[in-house]
């Protein structure tokens, strides 16, 4: 065999290797499929007392005060606007919407979050509530789903077949605020 060939040889298996290589990947992507499906509301509400607005109202107040002496009108401005914020989330009760399982992921009144922004879900309870909690990469950090309690096993067999169930520990600011609440009358 003379060299030549022997390049000739070489030359033709490189091309016929990245003829293989520029061949496109077909990838296959499975239609979405409901796993579990139920109907809630869109969050944990629990009807207040005329007391417990009127010394959330007052805490508000002192807090505005303190701050507009050291910091002026605008931080003022926006302590109104939270204050309000929270009593009309306090006062008008949520309407009922369609949660969804899927194979691709979760699904909350038609919005699809993948399962690849989803780290890990618990379980917690609120005002009486059941609450099925994710871990997301995703800004704010946690997605909060309120689940009837009879679909609470099957909602467990199939998410942990995507994410692990794993309870986050409460942080130290879950535990202040928590703290705060049940200090607050009207809030036990």
């Amino acid at each position: 065999m003379e060299p030549a060939e022997n390049t000739k040889k070489e030359s033709q298996s490189t091309l016929k290797s990245t003829e293989e290589e520029a061949r496109p990947v077909v990838v296959r992507r499975e239609p979405e499929r409901d796993l579990v499906t139920w109907r809630a509301v869109a969050r944990p509400f629990k009807r207040r007392d005329r007391q417990f607005y009127v010394t959330t109202f007052a805490i508000a107040g002192i807090v505005a005060l303190v701050v507009f002496l050291a910091e002026g009108l605008m931080p003022v401005l926006l302590i109104i606007s939270l204050v309000f914020l929270y009593y009309v989330l306090t006062t008008v009760q949520p309407e009922e919407i369609e949660y969804k399982i899927t194979n691709h992921g979760i699904k909350i009144d038609g919005k699809l979050t993948n399962w690849q922004f989803l780290n890990r879900y618990w379980f917690s309870k609120r005002f009486d509530t059941e609450l099925l909690v994710f871990d997301t990469v995703l800004l704010p950090g946690r997605i909060e789903m309120v689940i009837n309690s009879e679909v609470k096993e099957s909602l467990r067999k199939e998410i942990s077949a995507y994410i692990p169930y794993e309870e986050v520990p409460a942080s130290g600011f879950d535990r202040l605020t928590d703290w705060f609440a049940k200090t607050l009358p009207g809030n036990k």
